[in-house]
């Protein structure tokens, strides 16, 4: 008779199982809980998004630029907003974070893309000109539409923070995405200057979330829908910790 089918029977029988000896209770396998530590990826999003549209809304405002510019841009765009935004957009979905996941995981695929057009350009492999431009304004529309639908994924989740952070950044790209198509520069200064206020809010909310973990409490308001999240001192998010497993932290962002 197996192992298992001698708990049922003397659990049939009335009798009482010992104490927890070998991880079983009864006919049942003790379950056990995995707790493991995420730090709000968002933070390195954030921050990789920030800065590199920061650069790169800088020379589309006409802020500086010369010929030399793509092979300057390409490198800070790959790494520092490509590949670290798009990690942090893997480690969102350990976080279960739809919102950052589909935001990082995007945008950071946009970086990487953005980081080779212009090592392309720096090359000379790619010839710069009215069609590039034209084509370039096409991602902007995908991009413009795919970070709306963010925006909207955020006000339900009443974080008007990130909701101000991905409302520019859709307004960026619309007004980038016409500018490029109609090769109106006009247009596209403006469209660098509204991504460089998209670069600075999500600079901000970076902070406050980066301060918020360091601390454990509140620092800079995180302008979400739980009031302790917005109030210096607050604790928005509690540990969670089992005596029997890992300590953890609570899930999400």
């Amino acid at each position: 008779m197996s192992t298992i089918d001698e708990r049922r029977e003397r659990a049939s029988a009335g009798v009482v199982q010992p104490a927890d000896t070998d991880g079983w209770y009864g006919e049942f396998a003790r379950p056990r809980v995995f707790l493991q530590p995420v730090a709000a990826p968002s933070v390195l999003g954030l921050f990789g998004f920030a800065g590199a549209t920061f650069i790169v809304a800088a020379n589309l405002a006409g802020w500086y630029g010369n010929t030399a510019s793509p092979g300057y841009l390409f490198p800070f765009a790959l790494t520092f907003g490509g590949i670290a935004q798009f990690m942090a957009g893997m480690w969102a979905y350990r976080a279960r974070d739809a919102v950052a996941t589909a935001m990082h995981g995007m945008w950071g695929s946009f970086w990487i893309g953005y980081g080779i057009l212009n090592l392309l350009v720096a090359t000379k492999t790619l010839a710069t000109g009215t069609t590039m431009d034209h084509a370039l304004g096409f991602w902007f529309i995908a991009l413009c539409g795919i970070t709306f639908s963010g925006m909207l994924g955020a006000f339900v989740e009443l974080n008007i923070g990130v909701v101000a952070v991905l409302g520019t950044l859709a307004a960026g790209s619309g007004l980038a995405a016409i500018g490029f198509l109609q090769g109106s520069h006009y247009i596209q200064h403006w469209a660098g200057w509204v991504f460089v206020i998209s670069s600075l809010l999500a600079w901000y909310v970076a902070t406050a979330m980066m301060l918020k973990a360091a601390a454990g409490k509140t620092v800079l308001p995180l302008f979400k829908g739980d009031r302790a999240a917005n109030v210096p001192g607050e604790t928005p998010t509690r540990s969670i910790e089992l005596k029997w497993g890992e300590p953890g932290v609570k899930m999400g962002q």
